[in-house]
């Protein structure tokens, strides 16, 4: 049985592991059931060496020559990320992005549920979308208490992020997973990820330009 991963994991390990377990799901998928820490590196161009320390955070123990049944090392992965139970989450802004990730199931299989979604636009306060009803932003603090939600997750526009965040922290969530161009001020015991779509296309078409300049 797969045990709990240990404290002071790396952060850039913790990325790794999310990758990973992308990589073994889409093998799983093949019916590919075993998989060694050279194959895993091979596939995503890391060092062998560091896959094998990388996994070793999960505690999960290999088979000598074959190394890792697919499926244990899924399970071991999930449970080091404590995505092995779904956390229950509030979404505010369901614009196209908000809209987009109501209808994708991406996040529910890692671990995600996001059971409701706030709004300030009344043609879409009472709707349903893929079976999450969408309410007003007033209602977010009572019922945040009463769910005992965590997680916020917020896809609103960068002006009213720090209003979204401020609800989220008056519910009582610790996490908040933020989607909008802006730096949020929370409490020091509320935890803020910023996906930073900026970041990553700046680091891309960075690369990009190396390379050509490479190899002319």
């Amino acid at each position: 049985m797969p045990v709990k991963g240990k404290k002071g994991m790396p952060e850039p390990t913790l990325r790794r592991l999310t990758h990973y377990l992308h990589l073994l799901t889409h093998l799983r998928k093949k019916g590919i059931t075993g998989i060694s820490s050279p194959k895993i590196a091979k596939e995503l161009n890391l060092d062998a060496t560091q896959v094998k320390k990388d996994i070793q955070y999960t505690e999960i123990v290999g088979r000598p020559k074959t190394g890792f049944d697919v499926d244990e090392l899924i399970d071991s992965i999930k449970l080091c990320l404590d995505w092995n139970t779904h956390q229950d989450a509030f979404l505010i802004g369901v614009g196209n992005l908000g809209k987009a990730m109501l209808s994708y199931d991406f996040y529910y299989r890692y671990g995600l549920n996001i059971v409701s979604g706030f709004d300030i636009d009344e043609q879409l306060i009472g709707t349903y979308m893929h079976n999450i009803e969408i309410l007003n932003v007033d209602t977010l603090v009572d019922l945040a208490g009463k769910l005992n939600v965590e997680i916020g997750v917020i896809t609103c526009p960068a002006s009213s992020a720090q209003a979204a965040a401020d609800l989220l922290v008056a519910g009582g969530i610790k996490g908040i997973w933020n989607f909008a161009p802006r730096n949020l001020k929370v409490p020091d015991d509320v935890i803020v990820e910023n996906a930073q779509f900026s970041q990553s296309l700046a680091l891309l078409t960075r690369r990009l330009s190396e390379k050509r300049g490479s190899s002319e």
